[in-house]
């Protein structure tokens, strides 16, 4: 955890009372903060989805990436970010083939938090087949654990609330180089692919060359929108679905799911992890 801790807007404080065995006592929480986060492209309303008052320019990038609006962060030609008193306005430009595309689907998402399929209108609108990604590098056993064990101490507003989920990046020898957190899952995961892809903050490398670790359960979603950004290998530390296995096998994406510091169990490609080293 930093110096300073995670932004104050993210989490409150909130006295509770406490009934113990030991009797009835007043203590103070800390509480993760949700917002409705309203996206529209090119000033036409499009999703609202509840997430963590933080890192919502990566979020928003994210999404439109992950969402196959856009087809590279470079396609956004302006974001704003606009906080009143309801909750966030983000407004997104965008060329007009990608626009025309957006109206095309016809798609309107009212998101619970992170919702992944909230407002597909029927079951063609789902995308069994993601793009399938570049193999990257064969991965240690030795450099996952690493990742692992750095993980918990990078998730600066979980060690105040106790519960939002994280999503990071790790180079190939394990070495956690970004880290999102927020209250739904999803959204923690665009908000990493928009810092690393948007905000350059992998300089340029991009996710080709390391692994994605999430500390949610991994459903197919979240191998979805991993294939979206090109990352090659996804290490969750709870269960992955059935559906989420077929997709990152037929996506060439590596998934370790049941991960912990001590054991983890190998979905898909197993022959790209290095059990050796």
């Amino acid at each position: 955890m930093s110096a300073f801790g995670p932004p104050r807007m993210s989490w409150r404080r909130h006295v509770v009372r406490r009934l113990g065995p030991d009797g009835v006592e007043d203590r103070a929480l800390a509480l993760a903060e949700e917002v409705p986060v309203a996206l529209a492209y090119n000033g036409v309303p499009h999703a609202v989805m509840m997430a963590t008052p933080e890192d919502l320019r990566d979020f928003a990038i994210g999404f439109s990436l992950t969402e196959g609006i856009v087809s590279s962060a470079a396609a956004i030609r302006d974001l704003r970010v606009d906080v009143g008193p309801r909750g966030v306005e983000i407004g997104i430009r965008i060329p007009g083939e990608d626009f025309a595309r957006l109206l095309g689907r016809r798609r309107q998402v009212t998101g619970r938090t992170g919702c992944g399929v909230c407002g597909v209108e029927d079951l063609a609108a789902l995308d069994p087949a993601p793009p399938s990604v570049a193999v990257g590098p064969r991965l240690a056993l030795s450099a996952i654990r690493r990742a692992l064990d750095a993980l918990e101490g990078r998730q600066v507003l979980n060690a105040v609330v106790h519960m939002v989920h994280g999503a990071a990046w790790a180079d190939p020898d394990g070495t956690v180089r970004l880290v999102r957190e927020d209250v739904g899952r999803h959204n923690a995961l665009d908000k990493l692919i928009g810092a690393g892809l948007g905000g350059d903050m992998l300089e340029g490398r991009g996710f080709g060359n390391g692994f994605c670790l999430i500390t949610s359960r991994c459903s197919y979603e979240m191998v979805q929108k991993a294939a979206m950004a090109g990352i090659p290998a996804i290490v969750a530390i709870s269960a992955p679905t059935g559906r989420a296995v077929d997709m990152a096998q037929a996506a060439g994406l590596t998934l370790v799911a049941l991960a912990r510091r001590d054991a983890q169990m190998i979905f898909t490609h197993a022959g790209r992890i290095d059990t050796t080293g």
